[in-house]
């Protein structure tokens, strides 16, 4: 696979890399998961080069972090661990969609506990790059921040991120710590970063992480009504997936398998084809825990899309129903 630096400064990467979230909870979770299949799905991501591997300390909670670094024993050198901090588990056991239910906390001593906790979890000595999940309004940024950068400092860091952020939260950290990256939901049907943050981002060398880069699974055509979407599914709270909205989405689906047919790709490659195309420094992070699914994303890497193609993609019209 094709490679890129995560900003000017950050580590080298494959331009896919691979979202771990979904190997723990969150998507169809009346489906037990598979530790044996998701630890091959590491494995064989790595094998693909898609290097950078996302994750979370909040994802399961825990239980996420904790599955990369098994999957990851004798293999650390060759992945780049990104994981986040500040979200905290309120209710652990889970709202609806199977998600637990979480609170921002940027305490400085909540972040110092755990970059730890997230170390051991891993099973590894450094994270590569630590991400600031949301901002906590009652936290001045400054502070938050200004504890990852300790853990920079004391070596359990390499690098620092921020995630669903605006202009003006980058700016304030980068004052206190250089901002390699920026995670936000980025895609076909959620361009909201192409206004201010993409530009930024890349006038000032920092990295842009698309996480949800396949629209959740719409842009792929798997759902043409609410009622196919699996039971205690994350995805049936959200307004884009109730069935008025579903339904007048469906053209979007249509339009970029058409695109797909068109020049012999798939729905998920000519997504992730578009995102790479808009910039040497965006990465996408697809989720899965399929195989199948991790082959077909890792083509979107060598998928060229003519101007023509790029044009009709970008007048795609924006989704009816707000991301949440």
């Amino acid at each position: 696979m094709r490679t890129t630096t995560l900003g000017t400064h950050g580590p080298e990467v494959g331009v896919i890399g691979l979202g771990a979230m979904g190997m723990s909870f969150a998507y169809d979770m009346a489906t037990p998961r598979d530790e044996a299949t998701s630890v091959s799905v590491v494995h064989q991501a790595l094998d693909l080069g898609m290097t950078l591997i996302d994750t979370a300390d909040v994802y399961g909670p825990f239980t996420n972090e904790e599955l990369l670094g098994r999957a990851l024993a004798g293999r650390r050198e060759r992945a780049v661990i990104a994981t986040k901090v500040g979200l905290e588990a309120v209710d652990p056991t889970g709202g609806p969609g199977g998600s637990p239910l979480v609170r921002p906390n940027g305490r400085p001593e909540h972040v110092r506990a755990s970059v730890d906790a997230s170390l051991r979890r891993l099973g590894t000595d450094h994270i590569d790059l630590y991400q600031l999940h949301r901002v906590d309004p009652d936290v001045p940024l400054e502070e938050t921040w200004g504890a990852m950068a300790e853990a920079v400092t004391a070596g359990k860091v390499r690098h620092l991120g921020l995630s669903e952020v605006g202009v003006e939260q980058i700016r304030r950290a980068g004052t206190v710590h250089p901002v390699t990256t920026v995670q936000s939901e980025f895609s076909l049907w959620t361009r909201d970063v192409q206004a201010e943050v993409l530009p930024y981002a890349e006038r000032h060398g920092i990295g842009v992480l698309p996480f949800s880069p396949l629209g959740r699974g719409f842009l792929l055509g798997r759902f043409s009504s609410f009622d196919e979407l699996p039971l205690n599914d994350q995805r049936r709270r959200l307004p884009r997936f109730q069935q008025a909205n579903l339904r007048a989405n469906l053209s979007l689906a249509t339009k970029v398998r058409a695109v797909a047919d068109r020049i012999g790709a798939t729905p998920a490659q000519v997504a992730l084809a578009w995102l790479v195309a808009q910039g040497p420094h965006v990465v996408p992070i697809p989720g899965t825990k399929t195989p199948k699914y991790l082959a077909d994303n890792a083509g979107g890497a060598d998928l060229r899309l003519s101007p023509a193609d790029l044009a009709e993609l970008d007048a795609l019209p924006a989704p009816a129903g707000a991301r949440y």
